[in-house]
């Protein structure tokens, strides 16, 4: 392979990157969508799409692969593919979490919810930019970026800590509420999550960018 014929080739796995992260960012918004509006039909459209986003990832592993042990690549190059695979593992996370939230629908769609859902929407919007923009610093290898992602996450984190808060306080007065409580404490754990999900691309978009491993998960 020419190195034109490489960079096609790195710049075909930046796109299918950015279309695995483009499908987990709308599994995100669906599962919270189908909690707000207990839609159990989209609920089960949610772990359906999970093993294209499966599928997403093995594919993205197997060209990284394959890249590797056929063109015996430049070490920055070598990064950028070692970057690429860590960041589809982080996607398929997130897919993961999204699905989880989307088998709470089902359980919870008979039941009058003790409060209107505010926060967790709030959260949710929040992880998706999160998404796009963690995607995008990496395209564009702006370590800047960074900051203002970390900024969002921490608005995710005290969300989170509001939601689970607000919920101990009414499970604490209603018993009866204990179940339905416990479920939304989870839900909002599994955006905080993640939301550390993204702070890890992140770090890696800041290794493959400055060859230093970060922590911002702290």
């Amino acid at each position: 392979m020419t190195r034109s014929g490489f960079d096609t080739a790195l710049e075909n796995l930046n796109a299918d990157l950015l279309r695995m992260g483009s499908m987990v960012e709308k599994q995100v918004h669906l599962c919270i969508e189908a909690l707000v509006n207990k839609d159990e039909e989209l609920a089960g459209q949610i772990y359906a799409n999970d093993d294209l986003v499966d599928n997403m990832q093995r594919d993205i592993e197997d060209k990284c692969i394959r890249l590797i042990a056929k063109e015996q690549p430049l070490a920055i190059d070598l990064r950028t593919i070692f970057t690429i695979s860590k960041i589809v593992t982080d996607l398929e996370r997130m897919a993961d979490h999204a699905v989880n939230i989307s088998k709470a629908v089902k359980r919870l769609k008979q039941e009058t919810y003790i409060k209107e859902l505010v926060d967790i929407p709030k959260m949710s919007v929040i992880v998706e930019k999160m998404i796009q923009k963690a995607l995008d610093s990496f395209i564009a290898r702006d370590v800047e970026a960074i900051n203002e992602i970390c900024k969002m996450d921490d608005e995710v984190d005290a969300l989170y800590k509001k939601v689970f808060n607000d919920l101990l306080s009414i499970m604490a007065k209603d018993s009866s509420v204990l179940n339905q409580g416990t479920q939304f404490i989870l839900i909002a754990s599994k955006l905080e999550r993640i939301g550390d999900h993204v702070t890890n691309i992140c770090e890696w978009t800041g290794y493959l960018v400055t060859g230093k491993h970060m922590d911002l998960n702290e």
